[in-house]
């Protein structure tokens, strides 16, 4: 339970990501409005997403104090990737961001670039892109968040993955499909992962399909796919802080016990893993109107909710209001700098999930101990005489690839494995399975390297995760299928 300081500094870290959220979107001068705001310091052209920032900074801060809390190791996958002002002003409070980009220091200077450099030419794209600080996800297409979730944990028995779905990308095949994948995590040997639906109720100009059924419908329909559903609902910052404070301890809680019951009692069966259902506004602490028309909690927050900010006084007085509804003079120093309340809730060093060197797998890749490969040549005594299958001979070598590296190569495919003859993988490994196994079944266990499901975007989205944590491996489907996942893996290259 959150102490009265804790509250107070948890807020302020909230308040402060916000502020740079919004200070992206809008200015390209003046970042702390020690003058009166004006048209110059607007950018001409306004470009990102605000809707789903709150809430992405929301559950930033909750999470980090949760590390610290219980010393987690936790990497953070915003689904809703166009909420990039969220990422980038986590990653520079703190202190990533300046490291990593040191023109971009932890003052007013530095600020002033951020929010200049946010959608402009020469500077960062409006989503979650490779160089956003902690980031494995862009968010552009949406649908992959939980899928690469998962393949962040697999084999990373230490590691905690959270997970924000936005509810427009819960609407998505892949992302429907990938709630399944609670039935291929292993407890003993892969880490967890914390999805965190948010709903907050709109896409661009429609409601979402999740936050309009009943609740009692939507705890069946998660609660079918295997998962123990931990509600937080509100728009009272002091109450939601306090809320989702304890869901996120109770979630954490019940992860450690499911991984100590497997690792050290040697429990089995189905499991229920704990997630958090989190309603919010769109576009929470935002302007609740514009022109006499709603914005806050509707779809009019989605994107930029004052448009016309250069031309109209109006919008301009109201930005200003907005801006200084933060009360950035509390947040930030003289000099530009978080004050010490502000810089109180994240861990330090690696701990910071933008920092996690399992957020940029390059740190963590190490080279495949590969067998030679001119073991497993064909003779051909003479042409026109000899018969044999190519991925059959494959299959051998991605045997002997499994067996030296057993915690760091996967195999994906959408039931191909077999078909597409690299059955010899099994001589290896299973089939990694959580669900019910009968005695008919095949190569069908608890722990294994390949995973098949009939998803090309699922098996993809596992590997990516897998590939962008600093691990190897292969996903084999047929040529006449794999075009399905052509756009998600440009989106990954």
């Amino acid at each position: 339970m959150l102490t009265d300081e804790e509250l107070r500094r948890v807020d302020a870290w909230w308040r402060a990501a916000n502020y740079l959220s919004v200070g992206q979107i809008y200015l390209r001068a003046n970042p702390l409005l020690r003058e009166p705001l004006r048209r110059e310091d607007i950018k001409p052209r306004l470009m990102g997403h605000w809707g789903t920032s709150p809430g992405l900074n929301f559950c930033y801060v909750h999470l980090n104090r949760a590390i610290r809390a219980h010393d987690l190791d936790m990497i953070y996958v915003m689904g809703p990737g166009h909420g990039g002002p969220a990422a980038v002003a986590n990653a520079w409070l703190e202190g990533t961001y300046s490291e990593i980009y040191p023109h971009v220091s932890q003052d007013a200077v530095g600020m002033a670039r951020l929010f200049r450099q946010f959608s402009y030419p020469g500077g960062i794209p409006s989503h979650v892109a490779p160089e956003t600080p902690g980031s494995i996800h862009e968010g552009g297409e949406l649908g992959y968040s939980l899928a690469h979730a998962y393949g962040a944990a697999f084999d990373n028995p230490g590691l905690i993955v959270a997970c924000i779905v936005g509810d427009g990308e819960a609407e998505t095949g892949p992302l429907a499909t990938s709630w399944h994948s609670t039935k291929f995590l292993d407890p003993v040997n892969d880490g967890g992962v914390l999805p965190i639906l948010h709903l907050n109720g709109y896409k661009i100009a429609n409601p979402t399909v999740l936050a309009r059924i009943p609740e009692n419908k939507l705890v069946a329909l998660l609660e079918g796919y295997g998962h123990r559903p931990i509600l937080v609902s509100g728009d009272d910052p002091a109450m939601m802080h306090r809320a989702m404070a304890a869901a996120v301890d109770e979630a954490i809680g019940q992860i450690t016990a499911i991984q100590h019951q497997a690792r050290e009692a040697g429990a089995t069966g189905r499991l229920r893993w704990p997630m958090i259902v989190l309603r919010t506004p769109k576009g929470w602490t935002g302007p609740k109107e514009v022109d006499g028309l709603p914005v806050e909690g509707t779809w009019r927050a989605h994107q930029v909710p004052l448009t016309g900010v250069r031309e109209n006084p109006a919008h301009l007085a109201q930005l200003e209001t907005w801006l200084q509804s933060y009360r950035p003079e509390e947040l930030f120093d003289a000099e530009g700098r978080p004050v010490a309340d502000v810089l109180a809730p994240p861990p330090t060093g690696d701990r910071r999930m933008s920092a996690n060197p399992h957020a940029n797998g390059g740190l963590l890749l190490r080279d495949l101990e590969l067998p030679d490969f001119r073991g497993y040549a064909i003779a051909v005594d003479k042409p026109g005489t000899t018969f044999t299958e190519p991925t059959r001979t494959l299959g051998e070598f991605l045997r002997d690839v499994i067996s030296a590296n057993p915690e760091t190569f996967r195999v994906t495919g959408p039931d191909e494995t077999a078909s597409n003859r690299l059955s010899a993988v099994f001589e290896a490994t299973d089939r990694v399975w959580q669900a019910d196994i009968r005695d008919t079944d095949e190569h069908l266990g608890p722990h294994g390297q390949v995973m098949e499901v009939l998803s090309e975007h699922l098996c993809e989205g596992w590997l990516e995760g897998y590939l962008l944590t600093g691990r190897h491996g292969l996903f084999n489907s047929y040529e006449a299928f794999i075009h399905f996942v052509d756009s998600m893996f440009n989106q990954h290259a």
